[in-house]
C-alpha cells in the first residue's frame, strides 16, 4: 500500500537558492507518514493519549533534483519493514510531473513518553500491529 499526499511548497521552506531547504523534506516525510497511518485507520494523537510516542531512530535521505516554490510536490509513503518492534517507512517525493526529487526512509520504535522505555507495538497496540502486518511488503 502506497499513500500519496500532496504537499504545498511554501515560500518559507525555500533557501537562498530558491529551492526547498533539505531539512524540510524530513517534515514532508512526517506528513506522509501521518497520512499513511490515518489511511490504516489510526491517529498518532491516540497513541500519545496513552503516554506513548514514536521517535525516529534512523533517517536516510537522497536528493535527486530540487523542488522550487510554486511547484507541485507529492510524497509517497509505504511500509518498508516491520517486526513488531521497529517500523521502517519509505518515501518518494515527486514533482508535479511525477519525477522523483527525493527518496528516503525513517525507522521508528515506540516508547513510554515519560521514561523512553521501549515498548512492543505488537503487544501495546495489537490493532496497529495487525494493520502493519497486512500493509508490509504490499507497496506495489
Amino acid at each position: 500500500m502506497i499513500v500519496t499526499t500532496p504537499i504545498k511548497v511554501r515560500y518559507q521552506e525555500t533557501d537562498q537558492m530558491g529551492v526547498v531547504y533539505h531539512a524540510n523534506y524530513l517534515i514532508w516525510f512526517e506528513i506522509g507518514r501521518t497520512a499513511f497511518i490515518e489511511e490504516l485507520g489510526f491517529k498518532y494523537h491516540e497513541m500519545e493519549a496513552e503516554g506513548v510516542v514514536s521517535p525516529v531512530i534512523d533517517a536516510k535521505i537522497q536528493f535527486k533534483q530540487p523542488i522550487r516554490y510554486g511547484e507541485e510536490a507529492f510524497v509517497e509513503t509505504w511500509l518498508v519493514s516491520y517486526n513488531g518492534i521497529r517500523t521502517t517507512y519509505g518515501y518518494r517525493v515527486l514533482t508535479g510531473d511525477g519525477e522523483v526529487a527525493v527518496t528516503g526512509e525513517t525507522e521508528h520504535v515506540i516508547v513510554q513518553k515519560e521514561s523512553f522505555r521501549p515498548l512492543s507495538l505488537k503487544k501495546k497496540f495489537p490493532n496497529w500491529h495487525n494493520a502493519y502486518e497486512k500493509a508490509k511488503g504490499n507497496e506495489r
